[in-house]
């Protein structure tokens, strides 16, 4: 079981994690290599998501729940612009593997993944406030019980 302030710890951790992969993605683009530059924004996007899913303590540790995470994090705060800027990110994981984006694409993305981190911040800045339960199925996938990581 994660203890509050080991949660906080790690909120914080991912959190700053987000907010320096996101300076590096500029730096790998401004330097001409998109595919790292892709990767670093994606993982940006990622760190913010797990970040607010540590302070609720929801499941955060797979793509398919970050995604569940984005989607209620959007619900929760009555944004679903949210949604739509971690579809984003996440069309940045692609590229990476990809390189199918142009580079006017990947250096709109990393604007977009920075202004969903900078929405993220403000959420964490924010007491957060009681869930708006939608679908059960997917919401159990966020609050089951987490498996211990030690």
């Amino acid at each position: 079981m994660v203890t509050a302030s080991e949660q906080r710890e790690n909120e914080e951790k991912y959190a700053g994690l987000s907010l320096r992969l996101l300076g590096q993605a500029q730096e790998e683009f401004d330097k001409g290599d998109r595919l790292q530059a892709s990767e670093k924004a994606w993982g940006a996007a990622a760190h913010a998501m797990k970040a607010a899913a540590e302070r609720r303590g929801w499941n955060h540790h797979n793509h398919g729940l970050l995604f569940l995470v984005a989607a209620q994090l959007a619900d929760d705060a009555g944004n679903p612009e949210l949604r739509r800027l971690f579809s984003i990110a996440s069309s940045l994981h692609q590229n990476y593997y990809e390189d199918w984006q142009p580079e006017v694409s990947v250096q709109d993305g990393i604007g977009d993944v920075g202004r969903l981190v900078g929405l993220m911040e403000q959420l964490r800045a924010q007491p957060v406030s009681p869930s708006v339960v939608t679908d059960e199925q997917q919401w159990d996938r966020l609050t089951r019980p987490r498996p211990d990581r030690s």
